[in-house]
């Protein structure tokens, strides 16, 4: 796979538990912001994405708010 995959993510958020679990499943590799802890990447998640809320995922230059499997699984042809 030739798209980077970031998420910006917290450890008590369900969904990003299901996003990060779906991509090991898949052997997606990620790079995992934990914005609870990372108050820079929590303002860079905000600047690029314009959400407070996680997960906020970037698969490329594609952004996906939540966990939205079907569009993940389009955008990494999967």
């Amino acid at each position: 796979m030739d798209k980077e995959v970031v998420i910006y993510s917290t450890p008590s958020c369900h969904f990003c538990q299901m996003a990060k679990a779906f991509f090991d499943e898949n052997g997606v590799e990620y790079t995992d912001y934990n914005v609870a802890e990372d108050h820079e990447k929590a303002r860079e998640m905000v600047e690029r994405s314009g959400q407070m809320g996680v997960p906020v995922i970037f698969i490329g230059d594609e952004m996906v708010i939540g966990f939205d499997e079907p569009r993940i699984r389009e955008l990494l042809g999967l």
